[in-house]
């Protein structure tokens, strides 16, 4: 009975503490609903213009997703430089087959060895080649 009494007291000791500073959560501060401000009303502004759709016009999110894809990359098509199309003249643009990629990457395409020359000089770092060194081992 003793013991019972003993932790009666700590308890009633530890709550006073508490609700001495305020841990109780008794006082704790609250919103109050009654203060909440008026926010002034939504308006239009004054210069922002909405045309109505003409009928029958294609809607602009009907777009194709890829294509608005590559103009938000690219930008779409560039026009090109005059020496850009000098080169593509001398090149043989006009005599150029359009699926030369689909050609070019067949199963029945046959590739030619060029040959290990071929492929170092595509390997060989860029630059001038002022610090190119020659060795002996070939």
């Amino acid at each position: 009975m003793r013991k019972s009494f003993v932790l009666a007291g700590l308890a009633v000791l530890v709550l006073v503490g508490c609700a001495h500073h305020g841990q109780t959560g008794l006082n704790r501060k609250r919103p109050d609903e009654f203060l909440v401000p008026r926010m002034a009303p939504l308006v239009v502004p004054p210069d922002f213009a909405l045309v109505p759709p003409k009928p029958g016009a294609s809607r602009p999110q009907d777009a194709d997703s890829s294509t608005q894809a590559l103009e938000a990359m690219f930008g779409g098509p560039a026009p090109r430089s005059a020496i850009e199309n000098h080169t593509l003249n001398k090149a043989g643009q006009d005599q150029a087959d359009a699926g030369i990629r689909s050609t070019v990457g067949a199963p029945n395409t046959t590739p030619v060895d060029k040959g290990s020359t071929t492929r170092d000089v595509l390997a060989a770092p860029q630059g001038n080649g002022q610090t190119a060194k020659a060795s002996a081992g070939q």
